[in-house]
């Protein structure tokens, strides 16, 4: 280690001792500066090795072309314009060395002398400056104003007076003639002068080709052409100010595209709200243009202690003046791309995104911008929950509507479109909105009714609003959500006193279980007493007529006489399809004819439900009819034992067994048929109604309604052992129903017998 110390120190010394010797400004350099032993020698070694022991640590970006154009201006603003020719060409020559034996670092190189240049400047006020600054040749490279004020305080005939500082003036004009020189540089550095360029720049910032910038389709932007000769920063520069022009021309060619396209049903009102949104900010831009076109017509003064930051146009001022309308049109070209395959509500969603930002200047801008863009959505919404209207012509809103009858209406007419529901709505809150419209129109297409109107208007009054367009906007999530809450409660509230007082639907809800549910009691007994003749007969035989006949003789000797006319008229027979061996029995039943709007509660499937109810009820309700008739047959005060004293013993005995086996067999039926009926009307039927009737109590709207009766049906469809998980119970109840049934065919035999035999 001490061998390569040495070494270095020897190589150092070496070459402070040849930079020595090479004094540019003295032909004989003294004797002294050369001697190893010299003060001048000592110095300037101490100087070179604290350079290179110091580790320099640069505070600018490494750009080579820069600090040598910094060092040129330093130069000729000095009023040393061959000086700074003569550096250009030293400067080309070295950058354009490659090869062996060439620098790469060449920017460390100049950064290097550059600071030991700058720290010259202080070494002239020291007692023993070192003479290889001197010898260095870069006292020339006086760059900063602290070097001009220090040649301008030796220019004066004193430095201080009294305490106060005075620098002298330029008598000889040194400035001006540096200026004149500076100006003739650049002229010759730069084939194209700045206000060209700087007019070029605004030609391609509104998507036109100037002189020398124009766009390359290759590169995808607008650049300087090659051919032009100018400095790298400048090149530099003008592809930056020119992604404004490139920006501008994604966002005006999707502007274009879509106005050729507005008719279309793929850009909808929601594209063309955003599209005039970016129009109106386009108009902004416009004007900022016009602004730096008049600016660019003022010619660009030198830097100069005179010039002031008057109405001309550089490169520069040109990045400060685009600062904000490029981190605009960014936004703009973002959101193009993003929304150039959406349309409606999806739209709205994705630049709502866009939004949330912390941004003060982006989230205002997004703002504004949502709320044109929004303003055709929240039309739709407030059309839909005050008056029912869907005017959605281009299938943007996230509510969708089909034509069905007016039975389907509530339950297949309208839904929700998950990929038009913007993110800024809530999934409850677009339920309610679906909701309200749905009941609106409900009441309007299937109830006739128009005391919505009313309930609507206070529901705006009450939430501070009004029924007017353009009430709503972007932003007003909270008033919109009050609007619908207000309106859904009132429009929901009258939807059900329509229901309940003008169409009766709880007393529709007592007929169809008393009726198709066997509720009656008396009804239903005197029916299965009239109808059992008909009805033992062949099925193709039996006349619908002749039965409804006997259901209105059923009615009028019963206590349903005294019900509601409406109800009883809606109270039919109705057969169903039969085959060649089915019998009366096997396809009678009831239906209860629900009209528009009750059939949105008792549709065709609802029915169908309470059909296949009906049809248990009434096979159990025959087979309780039978073994009623057979009883009337077996009791033991109808055969005396005194009738068989003819017969052998052994056969007036096994008579007598096979009766009393009749008999307690007969009890066993009973006794299963009248447990399984009391379960089935009280346990079931009477237990599912009262929890119907209170959910009905407080149901809140017309969904709450549907939800409360179909727990109500479903509840009587499984607990009477008609669902799915008790289907091998229900057939061997049906078989033990047919057992019973034959039962009661055998015992009619045998005890007609019996009567017969008595009366021989």
């Amino acid at each position: 280690m001490e061998e390569d110390q040495q070494t270095i120190l020897d190589l150092v010394k070496e070459l402070v001792n040849r930079l020595l010797s090479q004094n540019p400004q003295s032909p004989k350099p003294p004797i002294s500066n050369t001697n190893p032993n010299s003060p001048d020698f000592q110095n300037s070694l101490r100087y070179a090795i604290r350079i290179l022991s110091s580790r320099l640590t640069p505070s600018i970006a490494p750009d080579a072309a820069a600090i040598s154009e910094s060092i040129k201006r330093g130069l000729a603003t000095q009023g040393k314009s061959s000086q700074a020719l003569t550096f250009s060409e030293l400067y080309n020559k070295f950058a354009s060395k490659t090869g062996s034996g060439s620098i790469n670092n060449k920017w460390a190189v100049l950064y290097l002398l550059k600071i030991i240049s700058e720290d010259k400047k202080i070494a002239q006020n020291a007692p023993n400056p070192s003479p290889l600054l001197s010898n260095l040749g870069l006292n020339e490279l006086d760059l900063s104003s602290e070097s001009r004020v220090s040649h301008n305080f030796k220019r004066g005939e004193k430095d201080y007076d009294n305490g106060v500082l005075f620098v002298s003036k330029d008598p000889e004009n040194l400035r001006k003639i540096a200026f004149r020189e500076f100006v003739n540089l650049i002229k010759e550095e730069n084939e194209v002068s700045e206000e060209v360029l700087v007019r070029d720049v605004l030609y391609a910032c509104q998507g036109i080709d100037g002189k020398y910038v124009k766009f390359d389709a290759n590169v995808d932007g607008y650049v300087l052409l090659d051919s032009i000769k100018v400095p790298r920063g400048t090149r530099v520069m003008v592809r930056k100010l020119c992604e404004l022009g490139w920006l501008f021309r994604k966002v005006k060619g999707y502007i274009s595209e879509s106005m050729d396209r507005f008719t279309a049903e793929d850009v909808g009102t929601v594209g063309q709200a955003f599209c005039a949104a970016l129009q109106n900010e386009l108009l902004d831009y416009y004007k900022l243009l016009a602004v730096l076109e008049a600016q660019a017509m003022n010619p660009i003064p030198l830097v100069s202690e005179t010039a002031s930051s008057g109405n001309y146009l550089s490169l520069r001022r040109l990045l400060v003046w685009f600062a904000e309308p490029i981190v605009k049109m960014r936004l703009m070209a973002v959101l193009v791309d993003k929304c150039r395959v959406l349309r409606g509500g999806a739209m709205a969603g994705a630049i709502h995104l866009h939004a949330q930002h912390g941004d003060p200047l982006v989230n205002e801008f997004m703002r504004s911008l949502l709320r044109c863009v929004c303003s055709p959505l929240f039309e739709m919404v407030r059309s839909w929950v005050l008056e029912g209207q869907l005017e959605d012509i281009f299938a943007e809103f996230f509510v969708v509507g089909q034509p069905v009858k007016a039975e389907a209406l509530w339950r297949e007419g309208y839904r929700l479109h998950a990929g038009m529901l913007p993110s800024f709505i809530s999934q409850p809150l677009a339920q309610r909105i679906l909701r309200t419209g749905k009941s609106i129109n409900f009441l309007r297409v299937c109830c006739d009714d128009r005391g919505w109107a009313d309930a609507t208007t206070e529901a705006a009054a009450a939430a501070g609003t009004t029924t007017r367009r353009g009430s709503l906007g972007y932003g007003e999530t909270d008033a919109l959500e009050t609007l619908v809450v207000e309106a859904a409660k009132r429009i929901d509230k009258h939807l059900l006193d329509v229901m309940y007082t003008r169409y009766k639907f709880k007393e529709h809800c007592l007929a169809i279980k008393r009726y198709l549910l066997l509720g009656q009691g008396d009804f239903v007994q005197y029916l299965m007493d009239i109808v059992g003749q008909e009805l033992s007969e062949p099925a193709n035989t039996i006349s619908s007529f002749q039965l409804a006949g006997l259901l209105e003789s059923a009615i009028r000797s019963s206590n349903a006489q005294y019900d509601d006319r409406d109800i009883l008229d809606r109270l039919r027979v109705k057969m169903m399809p039969h085959g060649t061996g089915d019998r009366g029995w096997d396809v009678f039943s009831l239906e209860y004819d629900a009209r528009v709007p009750l059939d949105t509660v008792f549709t065709e499937s609802v029915m169908a439900r309470y059909l296949r109810i009906f049809n248990f009820l009434w096979k159990l309700r025959r087979v309780e009819h039978a073994l009623i008739g057979a009883w009337k047959t077996m009791k033991p005060n109808c055969i005396t034992s005194h009738s068989f004293t003819k017969l052998q013993h052994a056969v007036k005995l096994h008579l007598l067994s096979t009766l009393r086996r009749c008999q307690v067999l007969w009890n066993q039926m009973n006794h299963f048929v009248t447990n399984l009926q009391y379960y089935i009307m009280f346990e079931v039927l009477e237990v599912s109604w009262s929890n119907f009737s209170n959910e009905m109590e407080v149901a809140r709207d017309l969904d709450d309604l549907l939800a409360a009766h179909d727990k109500y049906l479903h509840s009587i469809v499984e607990k009477s052992l008609l669902g799915e998980r008790s289907q091998s119970l229900y057939k061997s109840l049906f078989v033990l129903f047919d057992l019973i049934l034959r039962f009661r065919s055998h015992a009619d035999r045998l005890y007609e017998g019996i009567y017969e035999l008595q009366t021989r």
